[in-house]
């Protein structure tokens, strides 16, 4: 199993940036591919950003060229780097995790809000 906490969410104006992270802690995290989902309220979840267990990187269109997903394996953290932040970028983050493949994820944090006035 593997526990997810993340930070870095508050509110910014349009143009700026964010940081979010997601500390993982149990055993195995470079065998989990991890992601990012937001969720704005009366919309579904989208998924943001993955990182699998190889280092490949997919981002959703609607983030393409601003938001840049990086994992540090020695500390056992997730980030997502947001530039250029936009309204509709508002929602709550999430950190995911899934053993092995990206899809289906089994874990998530507690997820951190994002607000872009």
């Amino acid at each position: 199993h593997v526990q997810l906490v993340e930070s870095g969410g508050g509110s910014v104006q349009a143009g700026g940036s964010l940081r979010l992270s997601c500390a993982a802690s149990g055993y195995g995290y470079m065998l989990y591919c991890m992601g990012w989902f937001r969720q704005a309220p009366g919309k579904e979840r989208e998924r943001v950003a993955v990182v699998d267990t190889y280092g490949a990187k997919t981002y959703a269109d609607s983030v393409k060229d601003r938001f840049t997903v990086s994992k540090d394996n020695a500390k056992s953290t997730l980030y997502l780097q947001m530039n250029s932040l936009k309204p509709e970028d508002t929602a709550m983050y999430y950190c995911a995790a899934e053993l092995g493949r990206c899809r289906d994820f089994s874990y998530w944090g507690q997820g951190t809000q994002v607000t872009v006035s």
